[in-house]
């Protein structure tokens, strides 16, 4: 697979009415299976890494603070993105999506009392596991183009939020 270049400084990519398109007619029953499982998926660990980023949030005037909202904002614009494609797919969300925001709880807020460094060695672990789920879903899922462009530069945000929280990081240890 190629590398695409995404402008990751983009928290919230514009969307127009055009946008939006029913897409499930004339689509192959296992290929709409696969597309379901997929954005299910996504869907729900969105919804937990949106929930991670809230409950790591402190009320201090700080650098991680603003970044945790940007990141926490860009998670949720990911979260609407699976959302609507669902519903453009005619499918439904997870009823037990609930669990994913359990775990987002526990991670945001346990890695927050354990400290800043485990805030974002949690970050940078729960968006590693991200980036290689996309990358599985895109490798096995064959999307029609415009959720692949959207599956594609979520991934990239997922990268761009590993690379901020090493650097956050490597600046704490040194």
């Amino acid at each position: 697979m190629s590398e695409t270049n995404y402008d990751i400084s983009i928290i919230r990519p514009q969307l127009n009415s055009n946008d939006f398109k029913l897409r499930a007619k004339g689509t192959a029953p296992e290929r709409l299976k696969a597309i379901k499982k997929g954005l299910l998926t996504l869907h729900t660990l969105e919804l937990m890494a949106t929930t991670t980023y809230r409950f790591q949030l402190t009320k201090a005037d700080t650098e991680l603070n603003r970044q945790l909202i940007a990141a926490m904002c860009n998670e949720m614009t990911h979260y609407q993105d699976f959302q609507i494609k669902l519903y453009e797919y005619g499918f439904k969300p997870n009823p037990f999506r609930w669990a994913y925001w359990i775990v987002g709880f526990v991670f945001g807020f346990g890695s927050r009392i354990l400290g800043e460094k485990m805030m974002l060695k949690t970050g940078i672990w729960v968006e590693n596991k991200a980036v290689n789920h996309y990358a599985e879903l895109l490798e096995t899922i064959e999307w029609d183009d415009d959720t692949k462009k959207i599956v594609e530069k979520n991934q990239a945000d997922e990268k761009g939020h590993v690379h901020n929280w090493q650097n956050f990081l490597h600046s704490r240890e040194n």
